[in-house]
């Protein structure tokens, strides 16, 4: 395999027929849109990335083409406990099937297991790698164990001055009731 492929502009049909793998390197800072969601990537921040094609025969027609793009990356991300940085892992282990044209990805979307990805001239595997990774983002990412105590505001349980001297929390209708009595 030559090392003039670009992962940017890839030849699928050609990558796949001739079983070809790259397993790349790629700087985070290249991928902006997951920079974005993270809290600061230090200079070697890395996606470790592998992708391997191949033709898959299908009966009376042509060879399928197939990718499978495997990948592992730890991403700086904002803890929702305690809002500091949380390193997370994150893993991608996909097969896409590449078909013609958008309608036959359409068509053919609910009965597939894999996905379904159409052909282009010159994929853009580096994209469909960052979608991947963002995909596989934690929604709301958080330590098992906070480094350190969150910081609690609104509601703070310490408050001693919402809670009179029988530790008893003030009825928050009490106001009202007042108002309902100088009627």
């Amino acid at each position: 395999m030559s090392r003039s492929l670009q992962p940017n502009r890839l030849n699928m049909k050609a990558f796949a027929q001739e079983g070809a793998t790259l397993d790349e390197t790629t700087p985070l800072q290249k991928m902006e849109r997951l920079a974005e969601e993270t809290q600061g990537l230090r200079a070697d921040s890395i996606v470790r990335w592998q992708a391997l094609g191949e033709l898959r025969p299908r009966a009376g027609t042509d060879d399928d083409v197939w990718l499978h793009l495997q990948a592992q990356a730890t991403v700086p991300l904002t803890c929702q406990r305690c809002m500091g940085v949380v390193e997370t892992p994150v893993e991608v282990d996909q097969w896409y099937r590449f078909v013609a044209t958008e309608d036959i990805a359409m068509a053919e979307d609910d009965q597939s297991e894999e996905d379904l990805l159409v052909m282009e001239p010159q994929f853009n595997l580096l994209a469909v790698l960052e979608d991947e990774l963002l995909m596989a983002l934690p929604l709301v990412p958080m330590h098992e164990e906070c480094p350190v105590a969150p910081r609690l505001q609104a509601g703070d349980l310490e408050d001693s001055g919402a809670a009179g001297e029988s530790g008893e929390k003030p009825n928050p209708f009490a106001a009202l009731a007042q108002l309902k009595i100088k009627k």
